[in-house]
């Protein structure tokens, strides 16, 4: 069937012709501008390149699926009888139904065929001539042809002729209200007009748009965009043309009448602030039974007054005596609406027209105080045959009157595995619980004011958090303890600003001692080194224990380092032993991380339709510099390792930067996009610290990363890692992927991935094939190709990606690209959204 529709032709009428080309020439030259090849009103179907695969499937469906089913099986009254015996009267009916329903899908899966219209043509015609007239070409010519072959297709090529463009000579004014020509002249430099410059209609709009932003920030209230207008001259000169701005008097409409007057200066009279203007309130018309004045605020409450005056009017940038700004009231909504505490705000004028002024009033209709939220969730992994976890959340908003937010939230899971080390036969033998209390506070939470450096207009806020979290059962049963200090704010719309001023982790593990048994391949590779030296016999392991005892395997690593044993230090298996033991201190260790970070977000991305956007973060953060200061001045003594030690664990020290950049080219078509990222990571241990601690170190692989290898599977370098997981230091990553749509919901891409992680300005690790020495390290930079298929919930995407290595460091020189090329060495990723 899918061959038969092959044909893209045989849904074609003998008279009619298939679209297959558009070319639009442009003084000769064929463009390919997006918005020029946008422009023509009939476009060959879409596809993949020149196959039209959407026009495939439509030409599957059958455009007379009733009569076809009519003629060859209803007709038949022996066949009809045959079919109900087999399969009853409502089944058979059913069949039928759902041949028609297949076909109906096929139809709206599908892309029926562009017809060549030449009146559709001749519109195009004049759109591409409006197009250049816009843009300056006002004397710009248009012609097409058709050419059409003997197999019913057809080609379309315009060509457009711009001739020389129009340059603005002269703009005059006519302003009718002296005031509006004062602000105008006032800001008339900052024209998007300019003397000279080709004439572009999008200007004009644009700067219409200027002049009443300008004029409605300037207290003009009544203002609008419609009182603004311009007139072009283009009849004197076929080069040049003069042009001239109107704005009229303001026409004011009453039942009866309409009378014309000139703009006037409206100031803010009085501010009125209604903190609980619920529709329960207001439609039954209760009446105001508690009021405050601050600072020139009116504040008034249908019950008690719950709010702290200074909570809200921080929040109101309207001032009493101010002239009238249309940004004070978008910067209102704005920073009321981040507060989280009220339902749609509203902010609303009246004016006084006997003065001209204003007065402001404020709906707040209050949230709920107290929300909560609970959700649960199984799961299945390779730490337990199965679990179960839940998570509770409570939201109690202006705990102390001020707009504060409290978050208090907890989690648990319990779970089923029998690999884990101890004797308990009871079913639900692993479980995770803990805690988090978070305080959100709508402002900067400093002794001394801050509005001169960081002022309201940015949105600021402060965030204290204390987390908790104990595991049992799972990996070295960790205790986590962590609290954060944190200051946001919003320059812009487009950029966002993140201080953490303290950041304090403490990581302690329960069980050291179950290391092998967690790490079962460090594990398996001593257990085969002291098998081949004789260590232990055949058949025999160095058994991991179940009590806090020293291992065998613990026994093994001490005597290979301390020379009791055939390997010598040149030997790969004394490195290999060497690097185990290394890695086993390091992820064995507690932790005491006391860092600071600032992170920089920049975000051109307008909504969710944007699609030709970049982003860049970067993050930077400095860790143990405070402990390390106290320490040194407190004479504090070092352990026998020389690092300083706060409630007897070494704190870690380390500098760590982080640069991600993301950049989304939209072309024909909403969902054909080009995504690019680029990502740079490094953490560089100095002082107290030799290495980074496991939770602040780059891995490489998954879903998200480089698709051709699993999560901490690739690197580090060209090493040959056997680990559960690989981890270091720096980190380089690079994706390139084009994205279209396939059908209806279904969505298809291309990618590469480039990029590996390494061990660098690192005193523990010095394996040359996983430390990044110089510029030739790049040399093992792992690439990874595929392709991807996703479907778009509109909530959501569901990905599935198929990665293949296509360059693989780990292998030797000469035997990297494409070895191992195939989908039985592919790695098959399920994500949900897109990668970056």
């Amino acid at each position: 069937m899918f061959l038969y529709s092959c044909n893209t032709v045989k849904r074609i009428a003998d008279n009619e012709y298939l679209l297959v080309e558009n070319k639009i020439k442009v003084d000769g030259s064929v463009t390919k501008k997006e918005r020029v090849t946008n422009i023509p009103i009939q476009k060959p179907n879409s596809g993949i390149g020149l196959f039209p695969l959407r026009l495939h499937i439509y030409n599957l469906a059958r455009p007379n699926i009733d009569s076809i089913l009519q003629e060859k099986i209803l007709n038949d009254s022996s066949k009809v009888k045959r079919k109900t015996n087999v399969l009853s009267k409502k089944q058979f009916d059913r069949e039928l139904q759902a041949r028609k329903n297949f076909n109906s899908w096929l139809k709206r899966t599908g892309e029926a065929p562009t017809i060549l219209d030449e009146d559709k043509v001749k519109k195009t015609k004049n759109r591409l001539r409006a197009y250049y007239y816009k843009r300056g070409w006002l004397y710009n010519e248009v012609d097409y042809t058709i050419e059409k072959d003997s197999n019913k297709r057809a080609k379309v090529t315009y060509s457009v002729t711009k001739n020389n463009p129009s340059t603005l000579d002269s703009l005059t004014t006519t302003i009718q209200t002296p005031v509006v020509d004062s602000i105008y002249q006032a800001t008339k430099n900052e024209s998007l007009l300019k003397f000279g410059e080709q004439y572009d209609a999008d200007n004009f709009t644009n700067e219409r748009s200027r002049i009443n932003t300008v004029m409605r920030n300037s207290g003009l209230y009544f203002f609008g965009q419609d009182y603004v207008r311009f007139e072009v001259d283009t009849f004197k000169s076929r080069s040049k043309f003069n042009a001239e701005l109107f704005i009229d008097n303001r026409v004011i409409r009453a039942e009866d009448s309409t009378r014309i007057e000139p703009f006037k200066v409206y100031k803010i009279k009085e501010v009125n602030i209604f903190t609980d203007a619920s529709n329960a309130n207001m439609i039954q018309g209760k009446t105001i039974t508690d009021s405050t004045n601050y600072n020139g605020y009116n504040l008034y409450s249908f019950d008690k007054l719950k709010f702290k005056p200074k909570a809200l009017t921080d929040a109101v940038f309207i001032k009493k005596g101010d002239i009238y700004r249309d940004i004070d009231r978008t910067r209102t909504s704005r920073y009321l609406n981040q507060l989280q505490m009220f339902l749609y705000p509203g902010v609303n004028y009246v004016a006084n027209e006997a003065d001209s002024t204003l007065t402001a009033n404020i709906f707040l209709s209050p949230r709920k105080k107290y929300e909560l939220g609970i959700s649960f969730d199984v799961s299945q992994s390779n730490i337990q045959k199965v679990g179960f976890s839940f998570s509770t959340g409570l939201k109690i908003r202006n705990i102390f009157r001020g707009a504060e937010t409290l978050d208090i939230s907890a989690i648990g899971s319990i779970g089923a595995s029998e690999d884990i080390s101890d004797t308990d036969n009871t079913f639900f033998n692993i479980n995770e619980f803990g805690g988090s209390v978070s305080l959100t506070i709508p402002r900067l939470f400093f002794p001394i004011n801050t509005e001169k450096i960081i002022p309201k207009t940015m949105s600021p806020n402060t965030i204290i958090n204390l987390t908790a979290t104990s595991q049992q059962n799972i990996g070295l049963d960790r205790q986590t303890l962590s609290s954060i200090f944190e200051y946001n704010w919003f320059p812009s719309q487009k950029v966002t600003n993140s201080l953490e001023l303290f950041n304090v982790q403490y990581v302690r593990n329960l069980n050291p001692e179950n290391y092998f048994g967690v790490y079962t391949n460090s594990f398996n590779r001593l257990n085969e080194i002291a098998t081949t030296i004789g260590y232990i016999n055949a058949g025999e392991t160095l058994q991991v224990p179940n009590t806090n005892d020293f291992s065998p395997a613990d026994m093994f690593i001490d005597d290979v380092l301390n020379g009791n044993t055939s390997l010598t230090q040149v030997d790969d298996a004394f490195i290999d032993v060497n690097n185990i033991n290394q890695r086993q201190d390091r992820l064995t260790e507690n932790n005491l991380i006391i860092s600071s970070s600032f992170d920089y977000t920049r975000d051109t991305r307008s909504d969710l339709t944007d699609n030709d956007f970049s982003r860049f973060k970067y993050h930077v953060e400095l860790a143990g510099n405070l402990a390390s200061g106290i320490a040194s001045l407190a004479g504090l003594d070092k352990n026998t390792d020389g690092r300083y030690e706060l409630f007897n664990v070494p704190f870690s020290q380390y500098f760590k930067t982080e640069i991600d950049y993301v950049k989304y080219f939209g072309f024909r078509g909403k969902k054909n996009i080009l995504a690019f990222r680029s990502y740079f990571g490094v953490a560089i241990p100095f002082g107290n610290s030799n290495n980074i601690p496991f939770v602040e170190s780059f891995f490489a692989g998954g879903p998200n990363d480089n698709r051709a290898w699993t999560a901490y599977d690739l690197g580090p370098g060209r090493s040959q890692n056997t680990n559960e997981f690989n981890e270091a230091n720096l980190k380089l990553h690079f994706s390139l992927e084009q994205r279209f749509n396939l059908f209806g919901s279904f969505d298809g891409a291309l990618f590469i991935d480039a990029g590996n992680i390494w061990n660098a300005f690192d005193n523990v690790v010095d394996d040359p094939e996983s430390t990044f020495t110089n510029l030739k390290s790049l040399r093992d930079i792992a690439v990874g190709s595929g392709f991807g298929l996703r479907y778009d919930f509109r909530f959501f995407v569901l990905r599935g990606d198929v990665g293949f290595k296509t360059y693989d460091p780990s292998l030797p020189m000469g035997d990297r690209w494409f070895t191992n090329y195939n989908f039985s060495n592919a790695t098959y990723n399920i994500g949900i959204n897109y990668p970056f």
